[in-house]
């Protein structure tokens, strides 16, 4: 029985095997350094299928290559779909050997409840040269620092190849190849690696509702044929094919072209190790939105089927986790794909985002509204909170592109260092990393970075000494967050109550748990004006020493905040006790276990 190469480039014994899905070429043929790019030396054959494939035994690893494609007296010139790496200018294929060292790497990403996610660029997140992208090997520099706060997943921005070096990944010329300025897919693995050293999962971010509208090169009319002047093969060819970027869905309808994804899904999960995957605005796969991203779009039924096949692949590796941006509230989206639904573990509820900045944003704080803390509190999907990500910031959030700026500089324009930033700001901290769900940060947003993200600013990393009690404010409620210490599990579990509500005065109180009892019930009192609280008084879930774990007006966080002190509460038999707070804080207590 005759070998079934995989498409692509094959790397083995004998040479290299080329097979590529071209069903409406009338001839293919590959040019590259191995037959010093002569155009007619190399003639594929033809399959059923509409594939073509050859050995070519002299082929080598880091030989660049393209395709030469005959359609009806037109001679086009075709990188590989399947490249796994491109060349800088990306104007050719280069043969990579999938083959990496990864030693004893047995890494398997925590579970949903003690997951901290951070999000990162990896062009902007260490840059030492401002003119020239960082790189993964740069972004390893920063891991121990990652590590040593608490972060034990990153969320890498698309790392494919696009056309402009300093862009943020979601416009990819090719889904298959990392891009070349990043540092290529072996240095893209050796970050992974290193991660995974550090206890740090990696979740790469991945577009698969639409490619580049740039039409000059790769999938576009990949093998000539075309309908309507549209994209040929890859895309659909009628009205699906319009997005918010350009007439370039992919089109799910063709197996050929869902295979595309899901093998594109399988080679990061299985040959790069990452953890998970990110799907980019999931509505745009499973409808036809082109202007505005609404549920009354028309629906694609084959996208949904997409995004069953990825999240399935995820699901197959232990401890995958498969995360949606999908913005509607949909419960679909994170139910079992056995049930119909699309089968995420987890989706970005950016409403929580939203209910933060809304509320802490404006100076008076008689507009703030502490309903919609308690709304955002309560989140949750199929009555399950860990199927949504919680942030305060992301990079659409924060962009200015989108018309926004980080959430400190959205609060003191032009000061985004002063008082009210850094308190309000690390208030929304708090109430991100003690609500039910799988909380993320943004890169920078533990170190004040100010401004808006943009994809050529590289953080300042001289903020972390700079503000240094920021980042240890930071650091101390993650070490909560993840029960470090032993004494505040209900951060980790799924319950909440937000017993207490002051809407005039503008605080909140809240009770988390996880089985309940000392070492595990935690209260969170969150005051949200300029005002110091004195002896409110709130209702424990049990007699007994109630300690304050945390208090983000503490002193050693920055010297000139109040230092209110709040001493631990000893509650009497009705259950009551007396709390201190200071302006625009939050204080954790829980009982020892």
């Amino acid at each position: 029985m005759t070998k079934r190469w995989a498409l692509g480039a094959v790397v083995h014994a004998g040479g290299v095997h080329f097979r590529v899905w071209a069903p409406f070429a009338e001839s293919v043929h590959i040019t590259g350094d191995f037959n010093n790019w002569d155009y007619k030396a190399h003639a594929l054959e033809r399959a059923e299928d509409g594939t073509w494939s050859l050995n070519i035994e002299d082929a080598k690893v880091g030989e660049e290559y393209q395709y030469v494609i005959d359609y009806k007296g037109k001679q086009l010139l075709r990188n590989d779909p399947r490249a796994r790496q491109l060349t800088a200018s990306g104007d050719k294929t280069i043969i990579v050997d999938p083959a990496f060292d990864w030693g004893d790497d047995n890494f398997t990403l925590p579970s949903v409840q003690k997951l901290l996610i951070y999000e990162l660029h990896v062009g902007t997140f260490n840059r030492p040269d401002p003119e020239v992208p960082g790189t993964f090997t740069e972004a390893i520099e920063r891991l121990d620092y990652l590590a040593s706060l608490g972060v034990n997943a990153v969320e890498v921005m698309p790392i494919n190849s696009v056309w402009e070096d300093k862009w943020w990944g979601y416009t990819p010329i090719n889904l298959y190849a990392i891009d070349a300025a990043y540092g290529g897919r072996h240095a893209f693995m050796h970050f992974v690696r290193e991660a995974h050293k550090r206890g740090i999962g990696v979740i790469a971010d991945v577009v698969y509702n639409h490619l580049s509208t740039d039409q000059t090169q790769n999938l576009w009319q990949f093998d000539g044929w075309n309908e309507d002047g549209k994209g040929g093969i890859y895309f659909y060819n009628d009205w699906r094919s319009q997005t918010p970027w350009g007439d370039t869905r992919l089109d799910y309808g063709r197996q050929e072209v869902r295979d595309f994804i899901t093998d594109h899904a399988r080679q990061l999960l299985d040959e790069c190790n990452v953890d998970g995957l990110r799907l980019d605005a999931v509505l745009a796969i499973r409808k036809v939105v082109t202007t505005e991203f609404t549920e009354k779009a028309p629906d694609i039924p084959e996208g949904w089927q997409v995004l069953q096949d990825v999240t399935k692949l995820v699901a197959d590796k232990p401890h995958g986790i498969s995360i949606a941006e999908d913005l509607q509230g949909n419960e679909w989206i994170t139910k079992p794909a056995s049930d119909g639904g699309a089968g995420f573990n987890a989706q970005w509820d950016v409403s929580f985002a939203a209910c933060v900045r809304e509320v802490l944003d404006p100076i008076a704080d008689e507009s703030r509204d502490m309903e919609k803390i308690r709304y955002i509190l309560n989140g949750q999907y199929n009555n399950d909170p860990f199927q949504r990500v919680i942030f305060t910031e992301s990079h659409d959030t924060d962009a200015a592109g989108n018309g926004h700026a980080r959430l400190d500089e959205e609060i003191a324009p032009g000061d985004a260092t002063n008082i009210y930033a850094r308190k309000r700001s690390t208030l929304a901290a708090g109430l991100l990393l003690t609500a039910p769900g799988v909380p993320m940060l943004f890169q920078g947003q533990e170190c004040m970075e100010t401004g808006a993200f943009n994809h050529w600013q590289p953080l300042n990393w001289e903020n972390v000494d700079r503000f240094e009690g920021v980042v240890t404010l930071y650091r101390h409620l993650i070490k909560l967050r993840q029960n470090t210490y032993g004494n505040s599990a209900g951060l980790l579990g799924p319950h909440i109550h937000v017993f207490a509500c002051d809407t005039d005065a503008k605080w909140l109180a809240y009770h988390r748990w996880d089985k309940g009892g000392a070492g595990d019930d935690v209260v969170v009192v969150a005051n949200i004006s300029n005002n110091k609280h004195d002896a409110i008084e709130l209702t424990f879930p049990q007699p007994g020493v109630w300690r304050p774990r945390f208090n983000s007006d503490w002193k050693g966080y920055s010297e000139d905040f109040n230092g209110v002190d709040c001493p631990e509460v000893t509650v009497g038999e009705n259950n009551k006790g007396l709390v201190t707070i200071g302006p625009y804080s939050l204080i954790i207590f829980s009982q020892d276990a």
